[in-house]
């Protein structure tokens, strides 16, 4: 039996501690990370995630430890590539991958990496000695001059568009007067959370779209729960008041006499009799409808009137604020 060094058996276990103590668990990609920016990363991490960076074979075995108990995570293990290294944090995934992505950090650039924006060499003083570069400038197309002994740009130039491949001897010029246009930060492989695995494809989603996806769904839920007729706590009170109006609904329609409805029934009846008695002649109606239809008839000659009267009323007033501007015009004429 070989035998294993002690370290390697407290790593082990140090990591495996941490995946069970942490509600969410990822893996982070460290490759090309400069060591300056992880220690930046590490300390405005401190009380919310904490970054363990470790062998790919001690990942595997915490991993495998912590399986012994908890089958599900034994998925992250696919996830352990490139140059890995664990990731703590008390945050829930979506929230950790959030705290992440905004983290970049601006890096320099480099050779065959395509550019994620428009790369720009803006005009100024670079407070570069003239000498070699001045040349190197002006051979991808930068306009320069000597300003107190110093490299200074003539105008704004776009030395690689977005998406383009920045060439080797861009990145050399970049790197010499300081420019900084890749980013640089920690990429999260997988977060280990509930039992659950989540992939950045899923954890890239907005609060705002994982609220508005979640109460979409909701409310298909609730339509498909009442349509099929599946009734559960939540949709049981919706489904009685949509069956309760369509019954109304039908008994008003066929005229169906229930407690319920009398009192709308009556109230339909009525307001077809008055419609029907405004058809027909006085002689086909009785005393009591007669007073009826003349009292709308009434009713009705009175609102035309109040309404007439209102568009005279408003008619004055628009004419008597025309003279008034009118007056107010000669007045600054002749004042």
């Amino acid at each position: 039996m070989s035998h294993i060094a002690k370290w390697k058996i407290e790593e082990v276990d140090n990591l495996a501690t941490l995946i069970k103590e942490y509600p969410v668990v990822g893996i982070v990609n460290m490759e090309s990370i400069p060591a300056k920016i992880i220690q930046r990363l590490r300390r405005d991490f401190r009380g919310t995630a904490l970054i363990k960076m470790s062998k790919k074979r001690l990942m595997f075995r915490a991993i495998g430890k912590v399986a012994r108990e908890e089958k599900s995570i034994e998925d992250m293990n696919e996830h352990i590539s490139k140059q890995p290294a664990f990731i703590f944090s008390t945050l829930d995934s979506f929230k950790l991958y959030n705290l992440l992505h905004k983290n970049q950090v601006p890096a320099p650039a480099k050779p065959n990496v395509e550019a994620p924006r428009d790369i720009i060499i803006p005009r100024g003083n670079l407070g570069v000695p003239a000498g070699p570069l001045l040349g190197e400038l002006q051979s991808i197309g930068v306009k320069t001059a000597i300003e107190g002994g110093k490299i200074a740009v003539k105008a704004d130039r776009v030395v690689v568009r977005e998406g383009e491949i920045i060439s080797e001897k861009v990145a050399n010029i970049l790197n010499k007067i300081g420019i900084e246009p890749l980013e640089a930060g920690l990429e999260l492989l997988a977060a280990y959370e509930d039992r659950t695995v989540f992939l950045p494809d899923v954890l890239a989603v907005s609060t705002q779209e994982l609220i508005g996806r979640i109460s979409l769904a909701h409310q298909q839920a609730v339509s498909l729960s009442i349509s099929s007729g599946f009734l559960t706590t939540e949709t049981s009170k919706i489904a009685v008041a949509m069956a309760f109006r369509e019954a109304v609904a039908l008994a008003l329609e066929a005229a169906i006499f229930e407690p319920e409805v009398m009192d709308k029934l009556m109230a339909k009846a009525n307001m077809q009799m008055l419609a029907l008695a405004k058809k027909l002649s006085d002689e086909a109606l009785d005393e009591e409808l007669k007073s009826v239809k003349s009292a709308q008839k009434s009713q009705s000659v009175e609102e035309t009137s109040s309404k007439e009267e209102d568009e005279q009323e408003e008619e004055e007033k628009e004419e008597k604020a025309s003279e008034e501007e009118a007056l107010g015009g000669l007045g600054a004429l002749f004042g």
